[in-house]
């Protein structure tokens, strides 16, 4: 771990934020590309990059077929002293230009003077204000402030929020929130997640996803810049792909599933499964099974669902995030016998279920007695020991099994057990081998796992030829839950 860096200076203030800005442009560049791969319906054609006919939001446009077009202004800030709230908004500036807010307007009435629809966006790393009555009730998933910021009457906090902006805007309160209705607040997009945003967007897009090739593509755009190139079409992005060495393998279809925190590539899914506010728990640590009247089974009808959404995709790109229950389900869905390729990031990096191995890694295999019935219990225990709290389970709550079969990687769980993408997949092949053979004359599996997010996709991706298998989810504290029950 780093220590402390000193603070920046104006020029290295600057730069970094021209970094930021390149960065969402270029995130901008990919939905150029991924759109022209999936046929959309209204494809982004073009991006162009501080315009001259955007008004105050001209930082990054993002250019469809047909209206609505997305103008973005990027705001970088070197440090977390002005979080967005009334006040930032509707401040002037130093220099006495006119606020955020009234050049947003502005922008805004110039953009939609003949009637076109429009998309406006804040990018910045700024957090929203938890104590400002109209940021606060932001949207997670929308990221709007409506309908929040509609809500209360006049003398209402909201309310006397609602008349201050509006006065700040010189607008009234009915152009406010249609301006509200329109205007995306993209914040606390700090450097590090918004390069992980990017990085997953190119791996989705069949690109290089890694730091060099973020940095030359972010590199490619200041270049194009600087030179004067303010609008990137489809044709300059292929060719800055092919000139910088980045396209690495097929386009994938993106899937979405979010069970923990809102996915930022849901906008760019083919299907998109949003269970955030359908799960119990009040942040992503402790959200771990569905909140009533919600059920586990209406979770898996929506993971079922998925290959029917996909058309003839043949690759796909599993992107959110969710834990290890809904990961082996969401695999099992998309299985290698329908002749479908999946991906997932792992730690940064793309794991393809067609990585190239040699042999399937063989796994240590011990057996349990547990004398309760007919079915058989499998734990794979990877990245972690979990064998004494799956007995304890089993024989607390009764579970009809025989015997407990724990599967683990050659050396031990382990937190670095599996080193990448091809190791997962030798290791998934030779998991499910093993589980074949301990399920063979039993009638259903009670499948426990704690591995790597990705492995476990990989594993339900390859569950073939396995008795019918019931998933359940580590609840913590609480034990562990039958979630899922997948043929096999």
């Amino acid at each position: 771990m780093t220590g402390p860096l000193p603070v920046s200076s104006p020029s290295g203030a600057r730069i970094a934020g021209d970094r930021y800005q390149w960065l969402v442009a270029w995130q901008a560049c990919l939905i150029v590309l991924l759109d022209a791969a999936s046929g959309a319906a209204n494809p982004a054609v073009s991006v162009g990059v501080e315009v001259d006919d955007a008004g105050n939001v001209d930082d990054v446009v993002i250019r469809r077929t047909r209206p609505p077009h997305s103008y973005k202004q990027v705001k970088y800030a070197v440090d977390s002293s002005t979080p967005v709230n009334g006040d930032y908004l509707t401040a002037a500036s130093r220099t006495g230009s006119p606020s955020i807010l009234r050049k947003i307007v502005a922008a805004w009435r110039q953009l939609t003077a003949a009637g076109e629809p429009v998309e406006l966006a804040i990018v910045t790393n700024r957090a929203p204000d938890p104590a400002d009555p109209l940021v606060s009730g932001r949207d997670a998933r929308t990221r709007l402030l409506l309908p929040r910021a509609g809500q209360g009457g006049p003398s209402s906090a909201r309310g006397r929020a609602r008349a201050s902006w509006a006065k700040a805007a010189d607008v009234t309160e009915t152009e406010l929130l249609e301006l509200l209705a329109v205007l995306d607040f993209d914040l606390a997009r700090d450097r590090m997640h918004l390069e992980e945003t990017v990085k997953q967007t190119m791996f989705a897009a069949g690109l290089r996803s890694d730091d060099p090739a973020l940095a030359a593509a972010a590199d490619w755009v200041a270049e194009q810049v600087v030179a004067g190139q303010r609008e990137l079409d489809f044709g300059a992005i292929q060719g800055a792909v092919s000139r910088l060495a980045l396209r690495r393998g097929p386009t994938r279809t993106i899937v979405s599933v979010a069970t923990l925190i809102p996915d930022r590539l849901a906008d760019q899914a083919a299907y998109a499964i949003d269970w955030v506010d359908r799960f119990d728990g009040s942040d992503a640590y402790t959200k771990r099974r569905p909140k009533a009247p919600a059920t586990w089974q209406q979770l898996q009808a929506d993971i079922e669902d998925i290959p029917g959404r996909l058309g003839v995709a043949s690759h796909v790109a599993i992107t959110g995030s969710f834990r290890l229950a809904p990961a082996f389900t969401v695999g099992a869905a998309l299985r290698l016998v329908t002749n479908t390729d999946i991906a997932v990031m792992q730690r940064g990096a793309p794991w393809p279920s067609d990585a190239a191995y040699t042999t399937p890694i063989t796994p240590t295999s011990t057996v349990y007695d547990i004398g309760q019935g007919e079915d058989v219990a499998i734990a794979i225990e990877v990245a972690t020991t979990m064998t004494a709290d799956v007995q304890a389970f089993l024989q607390g709550q009764r579970i009809p099994v025989g015997r407990l079969v724990v599967l683990g990687p050659p050396g031990g769980p382990r937190d670095n057990a599996v080193a990448g993408p091809e190791q997962a997949c030798a290791l998934a092949v030779g998991l499910r081998d093993d589980a074949r053979r301990a399920a063979h004359g039993h009638p259903h599996v009670h499948l426990f796992l704690a591995a790597p997010m990705g492995l476990v996709v990989l594993l339900g991706h390859r569950w073939n030829r396995v008795a019918p298998t019931t998933v359940y989810e580590d609840l913590a504290a609480l034990g562990y839950e039958a979630a899922f029950t997948v043929s096999a």
